[in-house]
């Protein structure tokens, strides 16, 4: 074949190509709209602004061929419906902490937080290394529903309250705003736990209807306002070491997306983790200088206090584990875990941070 003929030839066979690898690009890659429910209100430029983080590296990732719009708590479904919204296809995303739905089933506690269970990285390293996620993927496989795991915010504060808490007697007939599993232990103790989504909580406080709340920590709980209304300021959040923060997906959905499409969701999802925890780190310090400095008083809860609250927890976990397959597996596998990791954190994370804030005083 001579030369001339040679590129006749390739060059409608590159046009031809050409013509037929654009649209299948196009096909691959179709343009997707979701709707993403919230459990948070906008105030919360962390919860819910990783949420728009989120969103918009998925469209980044997928050059806005995948659009994701994030909705505030109320927007479309309460805060505390977000599960409901996904498993019953109203929405194909939602963000929340997997605990409030602890009512459906207890094991849900373990997604974000069991009390008296794991630190932040020690809840990312079970969730991704220890099996975690894959058990609680089991329990949401039952609401028609897929997660993966986003933000944390850290460990958080044991909340804002209108008297003083030194005793375990303390806590009788106190009406509390506490999220997830912990309301649990403390009616035990007496206490009257209510839970209410974010933006709820102050007018409670305010009117009186609670005499306690919790939310998150310094930078949260300074733009809700609690301490204009409760002064006393407890750590540690014992029922939340941290608390870990969860995309879920309508399964049903997230079968039918491209697996680029799923890989930008998971990869965002990361992403999305080391942005809202690292801000965290970042906001709360100066905002727990702030609220000191304005007035509101850090105590530390009593010794007597944290270990009954531990003894009381420890056997609602055994009974529970005999009686509720998904909560037995993951307390095993949390228990597992979490001896194993003790004894390093002990020895490297501890003994640091021990002597870190020893020398601050010194510098």
């Amino acid at each position: 074949m001579k030369r001339r003929d040679f590129l006749k030839v390739t060059g409608v066979g590159l046009a031809a190509s050409t013509a037929v690898a654009a649209p299948a690009i196009a096909q691959s890659s179709p343009e997707v709209r979701w709707r993403y429910a919230t459990s948070w209100p906008k105030a919360l430029d962390t919860l819910y602004g990783g949420c728009e983080y989120f969103c918009k590296q998925v469209a980044d990732i997928t050059d806005n061929k995948f659009q994701i719009q994030p909705f505030a708590a109320g927007e479309i479904v309460p805060g505390l419906q977000v599960l409901d919204a996904v498993s019953n296809g109203t929405v194909e995303i939602g963000n929340t902490a997997l605990y409030y739905y602890w009512g459906k089933n207890p094991a849900f506690t373990f997604a974000t937080a069991l009390p008296f269970g794991l630190n932040t990285r020690q809840q990312i390293s079970w969730l991704l290394w220890g099996g975690g996620q894959d058990l609680v993927n089991d329990l949401l496989k039952e609401h028609n529903v897929y997660g993966i795991p986003t933000g944390s915010t850290g460990a958080q504060m044991g909340g804002w309250f209108r008297k003083e808490i030194k005793t375990v007697d303390d806590l009788k007939g106190l009406k509390m705003r506490i999220g997830g599993f912990a309301g649990t232990i403390l009616a035990k103790l007496g206490c009257v736990p209510q839970q209410l989504a974010g933006g709820d909580i102050y007018p409670a406080l305010e009117k009186g209807t609670i005499d306690a709340a919790e939310w998150v920590g310094p930078y949260d709980d300074e733009k809700l306002g609690f301490a204009k209304v409760a002064k006393y300021y407890y750590y540690p959040g014992w029922w939340e070491g941290t608390s870990q923060g969860h995309n879920i997906m309508n399964i049903e959905k997230w079968n039918a997306l491209p697996k680029h499409y799923q890989a930008a969701i998971d990869a965002a999802s990361r992403d999305t983790f080391t942005w809202i925890t690292g801000k965290y780190d970042a906001v709360n310090a100066p905002a727990l200088k702030r609220l000191i400095v304005n007035g509101a008083i850090l105590r530390g809860f009593p010794q007597e206090v944290l270990e009954a609250c531990y003894n009381t927890a420890n056997e609602i976990y055994a009974d529970l584990s005999k009686t509720n397959p998904h909560f037995g597996k993951m307390h095993a596998s949390m228990t597992a875990f979490k001896n194993d990791s003790l004894p390093w954190t002990q020895v490297a994370e501890l003994s640091y941070d021990s002597f870190m804030a020893r020398m601050r005083t010194k510098t």
